[in-house]
Protein backbone atom coordinates (compact mmCIF):
# COMPACT_ATOMS: atom_id res chain seq x y z
CA UNK A 1 0.00 0.00 0.00
CA UNK A 2 1.18 2.88 -0.96
CA UNK A 3 1.27 6.64 1.82
CA UNK A 4 0.49 9.47 0.18
CA UNK A 5 2.83 12.46 1.24
CA UNK A 6 0.93 15.81 1.53
CA UNK A 7 2.60 18.70 0.41
CA UNK A 8 2.46 21.28 2.81
CA UNK A 9 1.36 25.11 1.15
CA UNK A 10 1.83 27.08 4.18
CA UNK A 11 0.54 27.69 7.66
CA UNK A 12 -1.98 26.64 9.24
CA UNK A 13 -4.91 28.27 11.54
CA UNK A 14 -3.33 27.14 14.92
CA UNK A 15 0.30 28.34 14.01
CA UNK A 16 -1.03 31.43 12.34
CA UNK A 17 -2.91 32.48 15.60
CA UNK A 18 -0.17 31.10 18.12
CA UNK A 19 2.05 33.77 16.28
CA UNK A 20 -0.11 36.46 16.04
CA UNK A 21 -0.79 36.13 19.67
CA UNK A 22 2.94 36.06 20.66
CA UNK A 23 3.25 39.45 18.67
CA UNK A 24 0.68 40.74 20.22
CA UNK A 25 2.16 40.15 23.48
CA UNK A 26 5.54 41.59 22.49
CA UNK A 27 3.80 44.83 20.98
CA UNK A 28 2.12 45.18 24.71
CA UNK A 29 5.28 44.89 26.03
CA UNK A 30 6.82 47.56 23.96
CA UNK A 31 3.63 49.78 24.50
CA UNK A 32 4.48 49.91 27.67
CA UNK A 33 8.00 50.51 27.99
CA UNK A 34 7.17 53.40 25.06
CA UNK A 35 4.63 54.92 27.79
CA UNK A 36 6.99 54.55 30.54
CA UNK A 37 9.68 56.72 28.62
CA UNK A 38 7.54 59.34 27.66
CA UNK A 39 6.36 59.88 31.17
CA UNK A 40 10.24 59.47 32.14
CA UNK A 41 11.40 62.43 29.56
CA UNK A 42 8.95 64.45 30.85
CA UNK A 43 9.91 64.25 34.25
CA UNK A 44 13.67 65.05 33.30
CA UNK A 45 12.38 67.88 31.04
CA UNK A 46 10.85 69.13 34.70
CA UNK A 47 14.16 68.87 36.33
CA UNK A 48 16.17 70.33 33.80
CA UNK A 49 13.93 73.42 33.49
CA UNK A 50 14.04 73.74 37.26
CA UNK A 51 17.50 73.66 37.33
CA UNK A 52 18.03 76.46 34.77
CA UNK A 53 15.64 78.78 36.44
CA UNK A 54 18.09 77.79 40.01
CA UNK A 55 21.01 78.58 37.91
CA UNK A 56 19.41 81.63 36.16
CA UNK A 57 18.12 83.33 39.60
CA UNK A 58 22.30 82.37 40.92
CA UNK A 59 23.89 83.90 37.90
CA UNK A 60 21.31 87.26 38.23
CA UNK A 61 22.30 87.25 42.25
CA UNK A 62 26.03 87.34 41.51
CA UNK A 63 25.70 90.60 38.82
CA UNK A 64 24.20 92.47 42.14
CA UNK A 65 26.42 95.08 43.94
CA UNK A 66 26.60 94.58 47.76
CA UNK A 67 24.36 97.46 48.42
CA UNK A 68 21.83 95.04 46.29
CA UNK A 69 22.61 92.20 47.21
CA UNK A 70 21.83 93.68 50.96
CA UNK A 71 18.33 95.21 49.78
CA UNK A 72 17.50 91.69 48.43
CA UNK A 73 18.40 89.53 51.83
CA UNK A 74 15.92 91.67 53.41
CA UNK A 75 13.36 89.34 53.31
CA UNK A 76 13.18 86.04 51.05
CA UNK A 77 11.99 86.31 47.07
CA UNK A 78 8.54 84.15 46.52
CA UNK A 79 8.39 84.43 42.65
CA UNK A 80 5.64 82.47 40.18
CA UNK A 81 7.17 81.56 36.62
CA UNK A 82 5.58 80.66 33.51
CA UNK A 83 8.25 78.68 31.34
CA UNK A 84 6.28 78.55 28.07
CA UNK A 85 4.57 81.73 28.16
CA UNK A 86 1.26 79.63 27.86
CA UNK A 87 -0.56 81.90 31.08
CA UNK A 88 -0.05 78.79 33.48
CA UNK A 89 2.45 79.16 36.13
CA UNK A 90 4.98 76.22 35.89
CA UNK A 91 7.45 76.96 38.82
CA UNK A 92 7.76 78.82 42.04
CA UNK A 93 10.92 79.93 43.11
CA UNK A 94 11.86 80.96 46.23
CA UNK A 95 15.03 82.86 46.98
CA UNK A 96 16.74 83.43 50.71
CA UNK A 97 20.12 85.77 50.53
CA UNK A 98 21.65 86.00 53.76
CA UNK A 99 24.39 88.39 54.76
CA UNK A 100 27.16 86.89 56.62
CA UNK A 101 29.93 89.51 57.12
CA UNK A 102 31.43 90.43 53.34
CA UNK A 103 29.73 87.05 52.52
CA UNK A 104 25.80 86.61 51.52
CA UNK A 105 24.32 82.57 51.80
CA UNK A 106 22.09 82.15 48.84
CA UNK A 107 19.41 79.66 49.09
CA UNK A 108 17.47 78.49 46.10
CA UNK A 109 14.31 76.12 46.26
CA UNK A 110 12.49 75.61 42.88
CA UNK A 111 8.87 73.92 43.21
CA UNK A 112 6.39 72.73 41.37
CA UNK A 113 3.64 75.05 40.42
CA UNK A 114 0.96 72.32 43.00
CA UNK A 115 2.46 74.64 45.29
CA UNK A 116 1.52 77.84 44.87
CA UNK A 117 -1.03 78.09 47.34
CA UNK A 118 1.38 76.84 50.03
CA UNK A 119 2.12 79.07 53.21
CA UNK A 120 5.59 80.99 52.19
CA UNK A 121 7.07 80.42 55.74
CA UNK A 122 6.75 76.92 55.29
CA UNK A 123 8.37 76.24 52.48
CA UNK A 124 11.98 77.99 54.04
CA UNK A 125 11.34 75.84 57.68
CA UNK A 126 10.68 72.47 55.63
CA UNK A 127 11.14 72.07 51.73
CA UNK A 128 11.88 68.58 51.68
CA UNK A 129 8.14 67.08 51.92
CA UNK A 130 7.05 69.47 49.31
CA UNK A 131 7.45 68.80 45.57
CA UNK A 132 10.97 70.43 45.22
CA UNK A 133 12.31 70.01 41.72
CA UNK A 134 15.74 71.35 42.21
CA UNK A 135 17.52 73.23 45.12
CA UNK A 136 20.73 74.98 44.87
CA UNK A 137 23.18 76.47 47.80
CA UNK A 138 26.10 79.10 46.66
CA UNK A 139 27.87 81.74 48.23
CA UNK A 140 28.61 85.15 46.76
CA UNK A 141 31.64 87.07 47.65
CA UNK A 142 32.40 91.25 47.57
Amino acid sequence: MKRKIFKRNGFTLLETALGMALVGIVLLGLAQLFTMSVMNNLRSENITNATFLAQQQVDFLRNLTAAELSTVASKPVDEMIDVNNDGTCDFRRVTRVQPSGYFWDVEIFIFSAAEKDENFSDFLLNPEPRRLKAQMSTVISR
